[in-house]
């Protein structure tokens, strides 16, 4: 029941702390906290809660900085609890390595603030902070993925691990190439360490309430915080790739969300033809197999062809014939990929079904979609104005 002292303790806190920030905003005005409002949009918290959580902890940065306390030993010493951290979830002490991982994460946002109210933010701290912020996750990942070997939940670590760090590196990249994307996404880095912290440290406590049957995987809050994390991760950094990616295309239309649909739907329109067409030989007209089966994919693939060529990218200003010639040396590559994917999924020991919808979904995003869009069914460029993007970039003193 000790797992159930720290939480408990944390919700009276804020309870109080709740109470008298409502007294405080009815007797003055509205807290209001202005780097807050430089945060934006993204992430998952709300700007009352962002305010209110800036107000809770002024008192902690302020008393810093009357100190005059190095900003980069904050840095520093978050690395090194949050290393503490890895350390306790790898040996199995979860709520201990939660309560550390949060701890780091609030060390992490009192960095910034001490440099900025000593007026000591520079280039090298907001660069060592950034990078010390990778190390913090990728370790406590690590030791979650440590704790999980040999059981399925490592397979989500790994993806939240490349996730987390996919994040900020598109950010990086987007920003060096002058197009801002912090506000894309909702899995930004509060909220990665908010999931992972909360969702480590209560998991003990949670265990105690679920029943937890023979053979039933450990702490299954933080497996269900591991797979969030791998999912929005990921969808947030592909996010941000797409808006640098159609910040940075001549071509306007290409980041359209409508194309890759409707190019789906004409392959399942083509699907849903062929296998008609080749059951129909097979079973009414008594063809035989490997007969009925190439006459439904011829089939199937010339209302693929046709759909997406007057429907999914309407690219009839070309030549049908020279389309069609380009359509089937792609359509041969995408089988044989398809194929091969298969053969090697199976290597796995997934089912048949599921390495096959697998297979079909990577090399469609990979191969079979950009290829017919740059390749089988060109759309003329449409250049947008260099207006867009702007000429400068982000202020060397930007926030840690």
């Amino acid at each position: 029941m000790s797992e159930l002292v720290p939480p408990l303790a944390l919700v009276a806190l804020v309870g109080v702390a709740v109470l008298l920030y409502a007294r405080r905003n009815r007797v003055e005005s509205p807290f209001h906290d202005e780097e807050m409002d430089q945060r934006g949009q993204g992430g998952l918290s709300t700007p009352g809660l962002r305010h209110f959580f800036a107000w809770l902890v002024r008192p902690l940065w302020r008393g810093l900085a009357r100190l005059g306390f190095p900003p980069d030993v904050l840095t520093t010493l978050s690395l090194a609890i949050a290393l503490g951290a890895a350390a306790a979830v790898a040996a199995g002490r979860f709520a201990l390595g939660g309560w550390l991982l949060l701890g780091s994460g609030l060390l992490d946002f009192l960095d910034g603030r001490v440099a900025r109210a000593e007026n000591v933010a520079t280039r090298r701290g907001a660069v060592l902070d950034s990078v010390l912020d990778r190390y913090v996750e990728s370790a406590f990942l690590i030791g979650l993925c440590w704790y999980y070997r040999g059981h399925w939940p490592l397979a989500a670590g790994l993806l939240a691990l490349s996730g987390s760090l996919l994040v900020p590196y598109v950010r990086a990249r987007g920003e060096a190439l002058h197009v801002r994307v912090d506000n894309v996404g909702r899995m930004q880095r509060t909220e990665r360490v908010l999931l992972l912290g909360f969702g480590t440290a209560l998991s003990p406590a949670v265990d105690h309430w679920v029943e937890m049957r023979h053979g039933f995987i450990a702490h299954p809050l933080t497996v269900a915080a591991l797979v969030v994390l791998a999912l929005t991760s990921h969808l947030s950094a592909a996010q941000r790739m797409r808006r640098v990616l159609h910040e940075l295309d001549e071509r306007a239309d290409r980041g359209d969300l409508a194309r890759p649909l409707k190019s789906i739907a004409a392959n399942a329109a083509a699907t849903v033809v062929d296998f008609g067409v080749a059951s129909a030989l097979y079973f009414w007209f008594g063809l035989l197999g490997y007969a009925a089966t190439a006459a439904g994919c011829a089939v199937g693939g010339l209302v693929s062809f046709t759909l997406s060529r007057a429907w999914a990218f309407d690219a009839t200003h070309e030549p049908a014939h020279r389309q069609l010639d380009r359509y089937v040396f792609v359509s041969a590559v995408t089988l044989a990929l398809n194929a091969g994917g298969v053969a090697v999924l199976s290597l796995l020991g997934p089912p048949f079904v599921v390495a096959w919808l697998i297979a079909r979904a990577v090399v469609f995003g990979c191969f079979s979609y950009p290829a017919q869009r740059d390749f089988v069914f060109v759309v003329a460029p449409r250049p947008r104005p260099r207006s867009s993007l702007p000429e400068r970039g982000f202020s060397a003193n930007a926030p840690r």
